[in-house]
């Protein structure tokens, strides 16, 4: 997990899953690959902001070393775009990432992100995260149960599709276990709704897409 930067316009302050917007130079890499365009992108997007923004290297061969690894974000800091930085320091990309959820809310005043989750299983040998120091202040390894009692207890904050991803995974002892259960669920777009439930206004989601908690009064969601 990391904690967004207080001065960040989306969810300042919130702890957040590494991630961020597709770049033109990952919509350029994706067609170097087989598949749907926009999933493979999406995907690259995934690896590269997690690169960038906590050093852990999924989806790379050969497993870059630290000083590689350095290297490799400078240049993705720099401007470099992923299959630049990736063809200079001789690595290849596999984006076989295990898509988890699809996210596209359409709440009126606020920003609208159509965001893709997927999960990957943690390379042997890699180092612990460091944060980029940019839009975060922080990362950390968690389970997803600690996060949920942390943001109970008030001591972090959650917005509502990082709590409800959160649920979900936090019914996994695995990665196979959580890579199973997303495979028995269609990947649509989860677009939150407005609905009263026993006189109390409430933020849901569908109920048949994996999540064991739907809906949270309105007063209690955080959202972006």
């Amino acid at each position: 997990m990391v904690e967004r930067s207080k001065a960040m316009v989306f969810a300042g302050g919130a702890l957040v899953f590494p991630g961020g917007r597709v770049d033109p130079g990952d919509r350029a890499l994706a067609l170097t690959f087989p598949g749907d365009p926009e999933d493979i992108a999406a995907r690259i997007a995934a690896i590269r902001e997690t690169v960038e923004e906590v050093g852990v290297p999924i989806g790379l061969h050969p497993m870059p070393g630290g000083e590689a690894l350095s290297a490799l974000r400078a240049a993705l800091h720099s401007g470099a775009s992923f299959g630049e930085a990736l063809r200079d320091a001789r690595f290849t990309l596999d984006p076989a990432l295990v898509p988890f959820a699809r996210w596209l809310p359409a709440h009126a005043h606020m920003r609208i992100f159509d965001t893709r989750f997927y999960l990957a299983r943690l390379p042997d040998g890699v180092a612990e995260p460091v944060v980029d120091d940019t839009e975060n202040v922080r990362v950390f390894w968690a389970t997803a149960q600690s996060v949920l009692d942390d943001a109970d207890a008030e001591r972090v904050r959650i917005i509502f599709p990082t709590r409800r991803n959160l649920e979900r995974l936090a019914r996994f002892a695995s990665f196979d276990e959580a890579a199973a259960d997303a495979a028995r669920y269609p990947i649509r777009p989860v677009t939150p709704w407005t609905d009263d439930i026993d006189g109390v206004p409430h933020l849901r989601i569908p109920d048949d897409l994996g999540y064991p908690v739907t809906s949270e009064p309105i007063t209690s969601a955080m959202r972006g």
